[in-house]
């Protein structure tokens, strides 16, 4: 049987659109609170997945209007919600890694494109012109995100040098995917693609 889609409207705009490219919020003790996982009691608000319209929300005090409250919002609310989702991004860049299905360094990764096992490409943003270039060549039609510095990169996986990762064919892939995607997103313009 299909997935139904679950669609909301978001705050800002009035436009409606599946779950999936808002952010849910919901209010406890007048506090604004992020609920991505949807485990929080209340009713949810929803706006648009980019930064963009969470700080025109913010500032034309949209939340207090909706959830009709006088809300405590932190000063750096914008940057604490782009925190909580890069960070969900690199821990399911994290748990591939232990499910097996990340391979880094450019030969190895080159060697995967070429096996037809990658799901998708993820290149430190720092990364040399030369690389990029090169990456860009073998990966043809797959997709490459380039959000991370190397030191993010490092971190994640417990590597040196990491420049060039890729993703490979998985049960995890989807959910790697989906969160790199959500973290692209709020980071672009107007919600356009950044690359």
């Amino acid at each position: 049987m299909p997935k139904t889609t679950i669609v909301r409207k978001c705050i800002l705009d009035g436009s409606v659109k599946p779950t999936e490219e808002l952010l849910r919020f919901v209010v406890l003790n007048n506090t604004l609170l992020p609920d991505f996982n949807k485990k929080l009691q209340g009713k949810g608000i929803y706006i648009t997945n980019n930064r963009q319209s969470l700080e025109k929300a913010l500032e034309k005090k949209l939340f207090n209007k909706v959830s009709k409250h006088c809300l405590k919002i932190e000063d750096d609310f914008v940057s604490i919600i782009e925190n909580l989702i890069k960070n969900k991004a690199l821990d399911s860049l994290n748990l591939a890694r232990k499910a097996g299905a990340v391979v880094s360094g450019f030969e190895k990764v080159k060697e995967e494109i070429k096996k037809n096992k990658v799901e998708f490409i993820i290149q430190a943003s720092d990364a040399g012109k030369d690389g990029k270039e090169k990456i860009a060549f073998l990966a043809k039609s797959l997709e490459i995100f380039n959000l991370f510095s190397i030191d993010e990169l490092d971190m994640t996986l417990n590597k040196e040098n990491t420049v060039h990762i890729a993703i490979l064919k998985s049960d995890v892939s989807r959910m790697v995917y989906n969160n790199l995607k959500k973290y692209q997103n709020f980071l672009s313009l107007n919600g356009d693609n950044i690359q």
